[in-house]
């Protein structure tokens, strides 16, 4: 009887709940003019006239055969929509709140490349996503969850006033955009709306409305128990992971499930979350001893600069009575709840609710930390802690969810590219006041008259963009009163200043027609000066990854760094707000561009093998040739050129950094680099040692024989990243299987042998195993004397490996011997 009457309640309650739903559901398979039965929902191709959308334009339909993906989106990922100019599906629905998701799985259709792919996402007068490229989502995601992934689904929340959901997407250019799926979901009116607590507000509350702002998914986890699929959710088909991943220490808390029927606290609670997240939770693990002083800890990374929602999902599932279990609850090491009693809260056990925190993570952040720990001042008999479930949303901010650098290479200001420009340009005056006042103190009456000049080129600032040189000007009064003069001074730069009239007539007015390349700080152009001198020239943009820091960090390390196997700065301009750098102009580009993706013609083994101890040359000197040793921190492909004779040098030092003191082991640090050539442990600890631009080095090595990328999301799942996958078959000493076969006869086995236990040693999970780049040096120079006397030995057909021997790899030897490094002295 008690069983009918919970199962008659939960459909009334299903009844209410879609009676509070407004609107249609669209599920759309894109790029195809057949419905797929997928999460157990059919979707409707949109190339099928469709019920309420259209499309502004048609774009490409592009298709595969097979995939390897999830089973249950697999029938939707093997077709996509790619866009070659900005095109938006239109949605009629009525005004309401709406749940967007965008499915996205890197297929390979012709020529086109969706790891390289680049684009725009935004849903009405909300920025989604912003310069979005799917692989290195991919590979974030990969990281972040310990596990293989291979598609991305990003979730949004809105509410929509009008008639009309627009979904635009804008390639960037030179690029495409492309979509596997898409889907509008309305919502149940209670979802985001109400109050919820403000961490460290000491009981304050504030509101949260979507017709207020967007709020994006980050993460939502089933704590505790498995992970569950998206058709438990009937509601919403929300997937939920497992939290263990996700742990700062697993062996801190055990698991525990319910023994009987849970109910919600409130009818409306039931569309929150399914009861499946309740039936399972975690709690401490040795909740009886004396000594309580240990928290049960989760930490996710975020994108800085925003504000975040986090939801937690309880369900008392042991105790019956109240006190029974207290405990506290920090969110970013601030105390969120203190004297926490879930079965206070909730009016006994086996009943499910939430509660909402929300905080703000700063720029210079790029994790949230959840903690549960006991009330030592209680008297509880379980003064331990417990979770059922818990997600974490990202809030918008100036109609703003989408952050524009990688991941791991934080900028926040450049994702502020909803910023009013009014509130911009008050902020660019308001540090032109503070630079006035600043001189007033401090400088001449000669200064005042080149302060005046100095304001005028700050007006009209674009969001996020701050002049170089009214940073200098604030700057410099603060390092007059230092001992140490700071390199970025004008003074102590290295080149020659250009006007901003040089540089156009270098570059044709920077003229489309000559970009050679483009990163994250801007486009790199092939320019002309002094009569003939071809150069490259680095130019920012104001929503460019990189920002001021690197610009000055590039400055700053070029100035006192020569070396033949390093990128020579010419010069720099920073004159209307413009941030360029001049280099010396490398004829054949980036190696990476010689290994794979161009149709460039193969490099032989000498050449690969010579680049390589090129660039290990340019680093080792890097890490030895200043008194703490300066850390790449970005060591890849696309950062290794290549010049007219294919010597190969090192460039881009926006994410260097000085060597830890004699007294220290490492520099702490905020995590940056690229996906695929990132260390682990300076990942886990975010501790850089030089050891981590070894690790780099190590997967260039494996990407030098491979040709191919460092992680293609489009191959098998034990592919995709090349480091483990090389790895794999360098530890059964079966290299020669994945080689590029382009080489095929023209290197020897012994050779490629050697060349491989470099890269395995290079990769090894801790700093400390790994040699040094000294000794990466010795070993490859040892490398190519093998592959030379294999060369002479065909020559001659009299060649034996035998008459060869190789030192231990164990990396004992001396770094290098004296006279080897060449010095560019000028």
């Amino acid at each position: 009887m008690k069983t009918l009457v919970l199962l008659l309640v939960g459909l009334l309650s299903m009844f209410l709940q879609s009676k509070l739903i407004q609107g249609k559901t669209f599920l759309i398979n894109c790029g195809s003019n057949a419905t797929a039965d997928a999460d157990g929902r059919k979707w409707a191709g949109d190339s099928i006239p469709g019920d309420n959308f259209t499309l502004s334009s048609t774009g490409i339909v592009a298709s595969t055969s097979s995939i390897n993906a999830e089973p249950i989106f697999g029938s939707l990922y093997k077709t996509a929509r790619f866009f070659n100019t900005s095109s938006s599906y239109n949605f009629g629905v009525v005004s309401g709140d709406y749940c967007i998701r965008l499915h996205f799985f890197p297929i390979k259709f012709e020529n086109y490349d969706t790891n390289a792919s680049a684009f725009d996402v935004s849903a009405n007068d909300l920025k989604l996503l912003y310069k979005f490229n799917v692989s290195e989502e991919i590979s974030w995601k990969s990281l972040r969850n310990n596990s293989v992934v291979t598609s991305v689904v990003k979730e949004y929340f809105l509410s929509v006033n009008l008639s009309e959901l627009q979904i635009e997407f804008v390639p960037n250019v030179g690029s495409f955009a492309f979509v596997n799926a898409v889907e509008i979901i309305p919502l149940p009116e209670n979802i985001f709306n109400g109050s919820i607590n403000k961490v460290g507000g000491d009981g304050l509350k504030v509101p949260l409305s979507l017709s207020d702002q967007g709020i994006e998914t980050m993460y939502r986890l089933n704590v505790g128990g498995p992970a569950l699929k998206s058709n438990v959710d009937q509601f919403l088909y929300r997937p939920w992971e497992s939290d263990e991943s996700f742990m700062f220490s697993v062996n801190a808390a055990t698991t525990i499930f319910n023994t009987s029927n849970i109910s919600y606290v409130s009818s409306n609670d039931s569309s929150i979350a399914p009861v499946e997240v309740y039936e399972s939770a975690r709690i401490m693990s040795n909740n009886e001893v004396v000594e309580k002083k240990f928290n049960v800890s989760w930490r996710f990374y975020v994108d800085p600069n925003f504000d975040y929602l986090v939801r937690l999902h309880f369900c008392e599932l042991i105790y019956d009575k109240s006190s029974q279990r207290i405990f506290k609850i920090y969110i970013n090491n601030k105390t969120a709840a203190e004297n926490y009693d879930v079965v206070l809260r909730a009016g006994g056990m086996n009943k499910a609710y939430h509660e909402d925190y929300v905080d703000a993570v700063s720029q210079q952040i790029d994790s949230l930390w959840l903690q549960l720990g006991p009330d030592s001042l209680t008297t509880a008999s379980g003064t331990d802690a417990l979770l059922n479930g818990l997600e974490i949303f990202k809030l918008s901010k100036n109609g703003n969810l989408a952050y524009v650098s990688e991941r791991i290479d934080h900028n926040g200001e450049a994702s502020s590219s909803k910023k009013p420009k009014r509130k911009a340009l008050w902020e660019a005056v308001g540090a032109g006041i503070a630079s006035i006042i600043s001189i007033a103190i401090f400088s001449t009456l000669f200064f005042y008259h080149v302060r005046g000049k100095r304001e005028s080129d700050v007006k009209d600032v674009p969001p996020g963009w701050h002049p170089l040189i009214l940073h200098e000007t604030t700057k410099s009064t603060t390092n007059a009163r230092s001992s140490k003069p700071s390199l970025t001074n004008s003074a102590s730069r290295i080149g020659r200043r250009f006007t901003l009239a040089e540089i156009k007539a270098a570059t044709k007015n920077f003229d489309e027609s000559l970009v050679i390349g483009t990163g994250g700080f801007g486009n790199v152009f092939k320019g002309v000066i002094d009569e003939g001198n071809t150069v490259a020239i680095k130019r920012a943009h104001p929503l460019s990854e990189q920002g001021l820091k690197e610009f000055e960090t590039e400055i700053e390390m070029l100035s006192k760094l020569r070396h033949r196997h390093l990128v020579s700065m010419i010069g720099y301009c920073e004159e209307q707000r413009e941030m360029i750098l001049v280099y010396e102009f490398m004829a054949n580009g980036t190696l990476r561009s010689h290994l794979y993706g161009s149709g460039l013609p193969p490099l032989t083994w000498k050449q690969r093998v010579d680049i390589c101890i090129g660039a290990a040359r340019g680093l080792h000197y890097l890490h030895t040739g200043a008194d703490r040793g300066i850390i790449h921190r970005d060591v890849k492909t696309s950062n290794i050129l290549l010049d007219e004779n294919f010597v190969a040098k090192m460039s881009d030092f926006g994410l260097s950094k000085d060597g830890p003191a004699l007294e220290h082991t490492h520099v702490s640090t905020a995590v940056k680099g690229s996906f695929g050539y990132l260390d682990p442990e300076y990942f886990r600890r975010q501790q850089l040692t030089q050891k981590s631009d070894v690790y780099s080095f190590g997967v260039v090595l494996f990407e030098v024989v491979c040709a191919r990328p460092v992680i293609n999301p489009s191959l098998p799942k034990d592919q995709i990243n090349l480091a483990e996958w090389a790895l794999r078959w360098q530890r059964q000493r079966s290299l020669e299987t994945v080689v590029d076969p382009r080489l095929e006869g023209d290197y020897s086995s012994e050779s490629l042998k050697k060349f491989g236990e470099i890269a395995e040693k290079c990769l090894a999970d801790e700093g400390k195993n790994r040699p040094t780049m000294g000794e990466v040096l010795w070993h490859l120079e040892y490398v190519l004397q093998l592959h030379e006397a294999y060369k002479q030995s065909v020559d001659s057909e009299s060649f034996g490996s035998t008459e060869l021997g190789f030192a231990d790899l164990s990396f004992s030897l001396p770094y290098i011997r004296e006279g080897e490094e060449e010095i560019c002295r000028h």
